[in-house]
């Protein structure tokens, strides 16, 4: 099974605002979306290929309900809180949460946790108190990881190093998968790795040699999960990655960084064409 993941981050903010948003109006913007690109998504085997597309909140209930029937196109929510609503416990009280059960009503099926950006604020907030164990973030993305398995959710479990623990490399991979998914239940969760100390502009990207030297070391490590290059799939690399045969498929965020930057529907099925050679 091939997984094509898709993160929106917030790029549904217009440009007016400092975003890159010129796709559509905010209140259509996630059912643009999945009206664009699902038709086209619907030539490939799902028993071979699945695609699914992480969106800020606000959108998900305009993506679900632009969905088609048998439609290919799966919805996610950026991670989820660490703890859930229960009958006859906490019924709502999460002020600026994301409970796995809204999620799940909500129509998703998928959630991402662990992106560096998640792991960043986590690891700010807690310095703020005096935290700086890296095992302490680790610590709480498992506590989501199991409120979104709990409700069924299937979990893009993001890992990967910093500049500053590249050297160390092994030792951050093997802390962030054997805290992070501690006890958890991982039918159906996939692991993302993002070369972190690679990702943004004027930075060199890992070359095939080196992403297929760490999903070989991750599949070893978590005994044999699907594994997923979360640096960036792009029409530039999705060959490459294609060709290593222990990477599972690919995280897509922007497909424009030059010119119009922004993330674009019809170039997106272009990655993915590339990525999976029709």
């Amino acid at each position: 099974m091939k997984h094509i993941f898709l993160n929106l981050k917030r790029f549904d903010l217009p440009k007016v605002y400092g975003g890159v948003n010129s796709l559509a109006p905010l209140q259509e913007w996630g059912g643009q979306i999945v009206r664009e690109t699902q038709a086209q998504l619907q030539k490939y085997d799902p028993k071979q290929v699945e695609f699914v597309m992480y969106l800020p909140e606000a959108h998900l209930l305009n993506a679900a309900a632009a969905r088609c029937e048998g439609s290919a196109v799966k919805l996610g929510s950026q991670s989820v809180y660490r703890e859930d609503a229960a009958v006859g416990g906490n019924f709502g009280a999460f002020t600026s949460n994301r409970p796995a059960g809204i999620v799940k009503a909500l129509g998703c099926e998928s959630t991402i946790i662990g992106h560096c950006e998640e792991r960043r604020d986590k690891a700010g907030v807690l310095a703020e108190a005096g935290v700086t164990d890296p095992a302490a973030v680790n610590r709480l993305l498992n506590r989501e990881i199991k409120a979104a398995a709990a409700r069924g959710l299937q979990v893009l479990y993001c890992i990967g190093e910093t500049s500053e623990e590249q050297p160390n490399w092994q030792e951050v991979l093997r802390s962030q998968i054997e805290i992070g998914l501690d006890g958890a239940d991982r039918n159906g969760a996939v692991i993302a790795y993002e070369p972190v100390w690679a990702i943004g502009p004027g930075k060199t990207p890992p070359d095939r040699a080196y992403i297929q030297m760490i999903a070989q070391y991750i599949k070893e490590v978590s005994g044999g999960m699907d594994v997923v290059y979360g640096g960036g799939l792009k029409v530039d690399n999705a060959e490459m990655l294609a060709s290593i045969p222990e990477v599972d498929g690919g995280l897509i965020a922007l497909t424009r960084f030059t010119g119009e930057i922004g993330f674009y529907p019809d170039e997106y099925l272009e990655i993915i064409k590339t990525y999976l050679g029709f």
